[in-house]
């Protein structure tokens, strides 16, 4: 059975920073894309960042406009883990952010799996930042 376990969450004042853990069970990591996505309340789920296998001939990891530059997101297949580093966090960064994973990253929209019935997301861990 696979499960996606998110941590790292928690509240900050606007211009600190977070590292969002992903741990896997239940598959080979790197066998698979992984994204990372989020949904303030009220408001539509929308991806945040995706990188693909490193075994992919597609470039590197892609972001969504809002976050480029403040956000990373990276992998550890030795340790089955996915990361998202947070930087420069503002309000409207607020909400549950989730991991997922799947077989490839959305090639028309940065920061998005490419989401099939075989994927996988996590339970979500709550980011709040204060102004």
């Amino acid at each position: 059975q696979v499960q996606l376990v998110e941590s790292g969450g928690g509240s900050v004042h606007a211009g600190g920073a977070l590292r969002l853990s992903c741990a896997a069970t239940g598959l080979i990591l790197d066998r698979y894309a992984i994204g990372w996505f989020r949904q303030a309340p009220g408001k539509e789920r929308e991806g945040v960042a995706c990188i693909s296998t490193k075994s992919s001939i597609v470039g590197g990891p892609t972001y969504l406009d809002s976050v480029k530059g403040r956000f990373i997101i990276s992998r550890d297949d030795l340790k089955n883990m996915a990361f998202l580093q947070m930087n420069n966090l503002q309000p409207q960064d607020t909400a549950v952010y989730y991991c997922a994973t799947d077989y490839l990253c959305n090639s028309v929209l940065p920061g998005t799996l490419a989401e099939t019935p075989s994927g996988s997301r996590g339970r979500g861990t709550q980011v709040t930042v204060s102004s």
